[in-house]
């Protein structure tokens, strides 16, 4: 399997010479400029390992890995910044960062690095991708965005597919609006958010034949997906 990276880095001269290093060495790169499309990247693939640079605008690396993280416990997070303060860097871990690269720094390092919080997930990797989701009657085919119903089966969406899997992945958890916007869309307004809800409305109508799935609109806060275990 080829190690898949996600690099947000909004230099973009930079963020092309370390894509190309990194590629050099038989990594799967995805380049992002922002915080915001670094984000929504995150939620449209799996990733093995993340880099974000710490100063960006829209969204900063240590906000965009607390975004992660609410999503992600596990993929490692390498933190690239052109500061060395110590309170940086503690700031870096707490939010869920597992190393630093102070720039500049040299390729080699960059590429010790890499190999080396690869190699600490290895084992998982292979544990935690996961192909399906069961919801009721239903199963999510997560690669291939089909979701099947005794009588049903639907190809979804780019977007109503991201917008399942997350509310999967949190199941009988409440999801933050704002959460779901950032991941998908990459924005949170106005006029995304009305977007959302009519995504919501058909990923409702989908489960029809199967009433123990709900889809919970939670007022103010955002959605819950669950399976009652009996409609009595």
């Amino acid at each position: 399997m080829t190690p898949k990276i996600l690099l947000v880095e909004d230099d973009t001269s930079l963020g092309f010479v370390i894509s190309d290093q990194l590629k050099m060495e038989g990594y799967e790169v995805t380049l992002a400029s922002d915080g915001m499309d670094g984000f929504k990247r995150f939620n449209e693939e799996d990733y093995h390992l993340c880099i974000f640079d710490v100063m960006m605008p829209k969204k900063d690396g240590f906000s965009l890995a607390e975004d992660v993280r609410k999503i992600n416990k596990q993929v490692p997070i390498l933190f690239l910044t052109a500061k060395s303060m110590t309170e940086d860097k503690v700031k870096g871990f707490n939010v869920g960062g597992d190393d630093y690269l102070t720039k500049p720094f040299s390729s080699a390092e960059l590429k010790v690095r890499v190999k080396a919080l690869l190699k600490r997930v290895d084992i998982q990797t292979e544990a935690d991708e996961q192909s399906e989701m069961h919801f009721g009657d239903f199963i999510y085919d997560i690669l291939n965005y089909t979701l099947k119903g005794p009588d049903f089966e639907k190809k979804l969406t780019k977007k109503e597919a991201h917008i399942l899997k997350m509310l999967g992945k949190f199941e009988n958890q409440v999801v933050p609006r704002e959460l779901v916007l950032n991941a998908v869309w990459g924005k949170d307004d106005y006029f995304v958010g009305r977007s959302l809800d009519v995504f919501i409305t058909k990923l409702r109508k989908y489960f029809t034949s199967d009433p123990r799935v709900i889809i919970e609109n939670i007022h103010g806060i955002g959605f819950k997906l669950y399976v009652k275990e009996n409609l009595n």
